[in-house]
C-alpha cells in the first residue's frame, strides 16, 4: 500500500508539473489536453476512490498554487472527480476495456462544468460558451487520444490488484 501511494503520488506530481508548465499553454483545434485528469483517471481506476480523492486533492492543490489561481478550486473539482472515478473502478469498471475511455469522456465534461459553476459561484467572469461549446469537444477528443498511452503507463506502474487484494476492499456477503 505504501509503495503504491508513492508511485501514484509521483505519477500525479509529474502530470501536474507537465500540465502547468507545458500543456496549459498548448492549444490544438481550440482545445487543451488535460494530462493531469488522464493520470488521475488511471490512478483512481486502478487503486480506488481513496487514492483518487486524495490524489485529486493534492494534484489540484499543486496546480492551484503553481497557476496562482483561486486556491482550492481545482483541488475541489479533482477531489470529487477522483472519488467518482475510483468508485466506478471499484464497483464495475476495473477490468473493462472501455472503462478508461468512458471515464475520461464523462469526467472531462463534469470537470469543465464543475469549474464553470464554481467560477460563477465565486463571482468570476467566465464565458460558458467558450468553455462548453468551443473548447469542450476538442478537449474531449484530445483527452481520448491520449488515454491509451497514459492509462497504459499507469497500469504498468500500478499493477492491477489481484483477487486476494480485492477481497479485502469489499466485504462479500453470502
Amino acid at each position: 500500500m505504501g509503495v503504491d501511494a508513492v508511485k501514484a503520488g509521483a505519477i500525479l506530481f509529474v502530470a501536474a508539473l507537465l500540465q502547468v508548465t507545458v500543456l496549459n499553454r498548448l492549444s490544438i483545434l481550440g482545445g487543451t489536453p488535460d494530462l493531469l485528469l488522464l493520470a488521475l483517471v488511471g490512478v483512481a481506476l486502478l487503486r480506488g476512490s481513496i487514492f483518487g480523492a486524495a490524489g485529486g486533492f493534492c494534484a489540484g492543490l499543486m496546480v492551484d498554487t503553481a497557476d496562482l489561481g483561486t486556491l482550492g478550486l481545482t483541488s475541489l473539482v479533482l477531489t470529487v472527480a477522483g472519488y467518482w472515478i475510483g468508485r466506478y473502478g471499484e464497483t464495475t469498471g476495473r477490468d473493462r476495456a472501455h472503462a478508461p475511455f468512458l471515464s475520461v469522456a464523462v469526467v472531462t465534461v463534469l470537470v469543465a462544468v464543475g469549474q464553470l459553476v464554481l467560477h460563477f459561484m465565486i463571482g468570476d467572469h467566465v464565458s460558458a460558451r467558450l468553455v462548453l461549446l468551443d473548447a469542450l469537444v476538442p478537449g474531449i477528443v484530445l483527452n481520448l487520444l491520449l488515454t491509451p498511452p497514459v492509462y497504459g503507463l499507469c497500469r504498468r506502474l500500478l499493477r492491477p490488484a489481484g483477487w486476494g487484494e480485492l477481497s479485502r476492499e469489499v466485504r462479500l456477503l453470502g
